[in-house]
């Protein structure tokens, strides 16, 4: 009797949700935005907020800028994911956003707070978790100090934020230190997780 063939297509990855946290200034957008460049299957979900655009961002780019009227419609309608009031400012991601990205077969990142990671963490337990740290607070400091958008008193605030958020990290799947000026070897760090989590025996999988 004629035996059946072994079969081997058991791999069948599925689009990742992946999460990009840490403290403000650590660096997220910037290497959120190398992997997008290496790695054609990543992209951006881009976050919605009700606050003023700045002089070097763009819209559909860094943010969707809304008023606050209408943030608070699309709250009213269930079009975000997750929204949260992060310092003062309105900010969240579309469900439609991060449906339309996986539909063309690509790993979504969230580039988002603290705040934001928790509640995705809550409400979508398969998504990938990853917590950007600096090597010191000093490191930290600096870092914010050289953004130039920072007044003292925020400042301040925000190294508060880090020292309470820094309690709370097993929530994360991983940790990942991006030293400043080495950002080449973070983004090296963040390929190889991403290439790890698709060759899972079971494989993490979303439904939003």
């Amino acid at each position: 009797m004629e035996k059946d063939p072994i079969r081997f297509d058991v791999l069948h990855p599925q689009p990742l949700l992946i999460v990009i946290s840490g403290p403000s200034g650590v660096g997220k957008d910037s290497v959120a935005r190398e992997l997008m460049r290496r790695d054609s299957n990543l992209d951006f979900a881009i976050t919605t907020t009700a606050r003023e655009i700045r002089e070097n961002e763009k819209e559909g780019v860094d943010y969707y800028f809304v008023s606050t009227e209408k943030f608070n419609q699309m709250v009213d309608a269930g079009e975000f994911l997750e929204n949260s009031l992060v310092y003062g400012q309105l900010k969240g991601v579309t469900r439609k956003e991060v449906q339309r990205k996986w539909a063309e077969g690509k790993d979504v990142i969230l580039r988002i707070d603290f705040q934001g990671a928790m509640k995705f963490k809550a409400l979508y337990r398969d998504t990938l978790m990853i917590f950007l740290l600096p090597t010191s607070e000093a490191e930290l400091y600096q870092r914010l100090v050289d953004r130039g958008t920072e007044t003292q008193e925020t400042i301040e605030l925000r190294m508060a934020t880090t020292r309470e958020e820094m309690q709370s990290l097993g929530f994360f799947d991983y940790l990942v230190y991006n030293p400043h000026g080495k950002m080449d070897h973070t983004v090296q760090t963040l390929e190889a997780i991403i290439i790890a989590e698709h060759h899972r025996t079971v494989q993490r999988k979303i439904i939003i």
